[in-house]
């Protein structure tokens, strides 16, 4: 328990104690949790209160146009992403190949890295408006716990990360999380583009793995990370690693509940079904 305490207390004197960049403090929302907070605060008034108290008496908006220009975007937007773990300083082959090792004494390496950091937040910020449309179109069943929460705390956290731990980890977690995106965003721009296309829309249960998947690869880095003792921040590790874990445990419970779930209630009616006939069948 004592060596629980000290590992907690060295994380968390690691956080306050962490160099805050002049340069990332004259960015757009750095400078105080202010904005960040506000549009927590606003993002949960609206799609958990405001919204549906507005759409109670009204038919749902369609927003067609709005929802296929949006996940393109969103598309292009995540794709972009991707591309600057390789290109920005060869971020990413550069930190898979020195893992253990720290390289942020390369003032130019960290200012690339927190430039692509804010990009990422930025994205966050975008993304609340995926709620904003489900209150809009009246598919109120869509705001769960799971969808709040992820929008939520990414947002949240990517502020936190880039303002006071802008570690190499992020350069790896923000890559992989880019990736599904961009499957993840093209199939809600294939399903915004109408019922003609609902065909091309088999693999949607699909998409719930690649999540899990991406959360197993994370979470196997981030071990990798604290059992090598690697000398990147580890207030940020741990951070990373206790929400992948959370995170793990929502999509899973999504994905038994959405699908394994009713696939074995449909098997058990069916059989009732069976049983019932064959019954009857004996009886004349």
């Amino acid at each position: 328990m004592s060596g629980l305490m000290h590992l907690v207390v060295s994380n968390y004197n690691e956080l306050l104690e962490a160099k805050k960049d002049p340069l990332v403090d004259s960015w757009l929302f750095m400078q105080s949790p202010m904005p960040v907070l506000s549009f927590l605060v606003i993002y949960l008034f609206f799609v958990l209160k405001i919204g549906p108290d507005f759409m109670r008496n009204r038919k749902p908006f369609e927003l067609k146009g709005w929802m296929i220009a949006y996940n393109a975007y969103q598309v292009i937007f995540s794709i972009w992403l991707c591309c600057q773990a390789f290109y920005v300083k060869n971020a990413l082959p550069y930190l898979l190949n020195h893992t253990c090792s720290n390289p942020s004494p390369n003032k130019e390496f960290q200012e690339a890295l927190a430039r692509g950091a804010w990009w990422y937040h930025f994205s966050k910020i975008t993304e609340l408006l995926d709620t904003v449309f489900f209150v809009l179109r009246k598919k109120q069943s869509q705001v769960t716990f799971l969808h709040v929460y992820h929008h939520s705390v990414t947002m949240v956290g990517s502020w936190g990360y880039l303002k006071f731990l802008p570690g190499e980890q992020g350069v790896v977690i923000g890559f992989l999380n880019s990736m599904v995106h961009i499957v993840m965003y093209a199939y809600y721009l294939i399903a915004a583009l109408g019922p003609r296309f609902q065909k091309y829309l088999w693999w949607k249960k699909y998409m719930t793995w690649i999540q899990l998947t991406q959360f197993c690869i994370m979470l196997s880095y981030l071990l990798f990370i604290i059992v090598m003792d690697c000398k990147l921040p580890k207030a940020l590790t741990f951070f990373f690693a206790t929400n992948v874990v959370i995170f793990l445990y929502l999509f899973s419970d999504f994905y038994i509940k959405a699908y394994k779930r009713p696939k074995k209630e449909a098997k058990q009616i069916g059989e009732l079904k069976e049983n019932s006939t064959s019954v009857h069948k004996k009886k004349l």
